[in-house]
């Protein structure tokens, strides 16, 4: 499966604890990444200092849905999920 242009739900929804180009302390969940352009395309994505784990990030029908709504909510549900207060 493919990106879908303009969706960009995993530029926001997710966190990135690895430092980012322009974001030396990663990126908080929530938080638009600072090289997701107006359109929801990432500017970054073919440079050699694109974060590992947005590289490892791979689409999939469960995870990207069929809209950036649904997008979005999976992956924030993912986030709550994995955040490490979450066995609380």
């Amino acid at each position: 499966m493919e990106c879908r242009i303009g969706c960009g739900a995993c530029c926001i929804a997710i966190s990135i604890s690895s430092p980012i180009p322009g974001m030396p302390h990663g990126k908080p969940a929530g938080v638009r990444c600072i090289h997701l352009s107006p359109d929801h395309v990432c500017l970054i994505h073919d440079r050699p200092d694109y974060p590992a784990v947005c590289r490892n990030l791979k689409p999939e029908k469960e995870m990207c849905g069929d809209s950036f709504e649904e997008a979005m909510a999976y992956l924030t549900k993912l986030e709550e999920l994995t955040r490490p207060d979450s066995a609380k």
